[in-house]
């Protein structure tokens, strides 16, 4: 058996550490490093082992005696693309450029990919100079990393721009875009790219209703969320955890519960997100006393809740004014009953729900005793409250709080000019608006305390 033969087998059978260093050492000192089956072998253990930097690297790419084929340097990329130090792809790919290593259209989607997840702009904008210099922006592939890239750095932009200037499309090139434009919060111009995807006559896969589902949740297209609920079922799709999640979460959020239930019991495999999206449902619909039904259901069947189940338990009992629950519910994580102690978005929950039952002085007793900075949503949740029972005092003083966190924010000046006008303290309202011209600002036409304050119940 020759030994390259064995160089390889022994590649391939690598488990450990000690193993792979007997390995480099016979790569180097029988020369045969170059060898691309080799070369693929030992990376392939390097990595599994994590010694891509330690050992595969130093080989390949710091060796000065030998210059590595493109293959060996795209098996480098690809693997460090899917590890724990993703910007070595850049290095590899650098060191490609600076020795006149050719590049081919497996190269590029590997150094995107790891750019995209390090969001390096400059860097992936130098890489698409080079794809669109040598002629790579017809291959399909390619240009779907391209769109991954600026999706995942929000220029949607430029991912417009690459998707329009693409020969070639697939199903991929449409759902990277849908999913673009959903994390940037532009559902609209997600919708509309899927309405040409349908007219443009590409099916939708499963990745792709996945977004969908996401953007009619946050955009509350019913219709579009139901159109594609039977796409599912013409298509004979498995409903799935992902699947069933999503769709519960679209139906909770478009305020029809009552299907998301349904999908719930269709489900053969749950998880504990697919409880969050049925409680976060109920919070919505202002079903508390259901939420907390369901609540005691999901822990009687053995799923641990998390953080986000919590949050969503507590706005429940926001909306439907379950105070008793609420500092039971709030306790509980105090007590670290869950394995985690309340964040502070459970302390904006709880605010809100003092609020909101008229408990002033224990909402201000809790942001005071609270271990974090309290956020903008809770002290503007405590705003609206006072307002609401006309406690001016307290009322001043969250209007100032909010002021600190955003002095570029005209609407809190507004209240604090009309808080001081209602208690008579017109040299106030005078400092208020001279600071307001000291820093610029102007009080937007039509803007109200009114509309402030119905801004702050949403936030909170």
């Amino acid at each position: 058996m020759s030994s390259l033969r064995i160089l390889n087998l022994l590649t391939t059978s690598c488990t450990t550490r000690s193993h792979a260093h007997q390995i480099l050492a016979q790569l180097i000192l029988r020369n045969v490093r170059s060898n691309t089956t080799v070369a693929y072998g030992f990376i392939t253990a390097c990595h599994s082992l994590n010694l891509l930097s330690s050992a595969a690297l130093p080989l390949y790419i710091n060796n000065l005696t030998t210059t590595p084929h493109t293959f060996i340097c795209n098996t480098l990329l690809k693997a460090f693309s899917h590890s724990s130090t993703p910007q070595k792809s850049a290095l590899i790919y650098s060191h490609m450029h600076r020795n006149s290593i050719s590049v081919n259209h497996y190269s590029f989607p590997f150094v995107l990919k790891a750019l995209a997840g390090l969001k390096l702009v400059k860097e992936g904008a130098s890489v698409h100079c080079q794809i669109i210099k040598l002629g790579f922006m017809s291959d399909v592939y390619v240009g779907n990393s391209l769109l991954n890239l600026y999706a995942a750095i929000g220029e949607m932009g430029f991912c417009g721009n690459v998707f329009d200037e693409m020969s070639q499309r697939d199903v991929v090139s449409w759902t990277t875009l849908i999913s673009g434009f959903n994390e940037s919060g532009k559902f609209d111009d997600a919708l509309i790219t899927f309405e040409r995807m349908r007219s443009e006559g590409v099916v939708p896969n499963q990745v792709t209703a996945v977004n969908v589902l996401a953007v009619c949740a946050g955009f509350r297209a019913l219709d579009m969320g139901v159109w594609m609920h039977e796409h599912m079922k013409r298509s004979g799709w498995e409903l799935d955890v992902i699947l069933g999640t999503s769709l519960i979460d679209m139906y909770g959020s478009c305020g029809r519960i009552e299907e998301g239930l349904r999908v719930f019991e269709e489900m053969s495999k749950k998880n504990v997100f697919t409880w969050n999206a049925i409680i976060k449902g109920l919070a919505l619909s202002k079903s508390g006393k259901e939420a907390v039904k369901w609540f005691l259901r999901m822990e009687e069947e053995g799923y641990q809740p998390d953080e986000v189940t919590l949050i969503s338990l507590l706005s429940a009992c926001v909306h439907s004014g379950f105070v008793h629950m609420g500092r039971r519910i709030f306790s509980s994580l105090v007590d670290e009953k869950y394995g985690f102690r309340p964040n502070v978005k459970h302390y904006g929950c709880m605010v809100d729900l003092l609020v909101r039952s008229r408990c002033l002085d224990e909402a201000v007793k809790l942001i005071n005793e609270m271990p974090y900075q309290p956020t903008v949503s809770i002290w503007g949740a405590l705003l609206a409250g006072c307002r609401a029972q006309a406690n001016l005092e307290l009322s001043e003083f969250a209007a100032w709080k909010l002021v600190e966190l955003e002095p570029e924010n005209c609407a809190y000046y507004v209240v604090l000019s009309n808080l001081y006008a209602e208690m008579g303290r017109w040299n106030d309202v005078e400092k208020v608006r001279e600071l307001m011209k000291e820093r610029g600002l102007k009080k937007d036409m039509g803007s109200s305390a009114v509309e402030f304050e119905r801004t702050c119940e949403l936030v909170a």
